[in-house]
């Protein structure tokens, strides 16, 4: 079954043609200051999304490794991209925000865990989480500066 967004005014839209079951949140600053809050994103594999209106993309190179793709139009965040050689270059995350129907999928895990603010927490155990220095040593790539 195929999983369709957009952002909020409807310039851009897309169909991920993958299977979607589960999302994970990053707690790092930027992805708070990005998406307004955690950013709860859905890996895609390179190839697994069709874009409609792909001229209102706008790109920001966020850090070494990756890449942040908005709307030009309205400004919404769409998805977190891989640009780091390796097996995860052109991995998406679109963000959860952004599906028309996000229902049945589960959090499964969580990432810059130890960035995150003491103000919230997720309900539930299980999920698999990694630290700030566990993610940037998947990238190796130099810590990016704190906000």
């Amino acid at each position: 079954m195929a999983h369709t967004g957009s952002c909020v005014c409807g310039a851009v839209k897309f169909t991920v043609t993958e299977p979607v079951t589960e999302t994970g949140a990053c707690h790092c600053g930027m992805c708070r200051k990005w998406s307004g809050g955690v950013f709860l994103g859905i890996e895609v594999p390179k190839g697994g999304m069709i874009i409609e209106g792909e001229e209102n993309l706008g790109i920001y190179t966020s850090s070494p490794w990756a890449e942040r793709v908005f709307c030009m139009t309205c400004g919404s965040s769409l998805f977190y991209r891989v640009t780091a050689p390796g097996p995860l270059n052109g991995q998406m995350h679109v963000g959860m925000g952004s599906f028309d129907d996000p229902s049945g999928i589960k959090l499964t895990g969580e990432i810059y865990i130890d960035r995150k603010p003491d103000g919230y927490a997720f309900a539930g155990e299980g999920r698999h989480v990694m630290t700030q220095a566990e993610m940037e040593a998947m990238f190796a790539a130099p810590p990016p500066e704190q906000a």
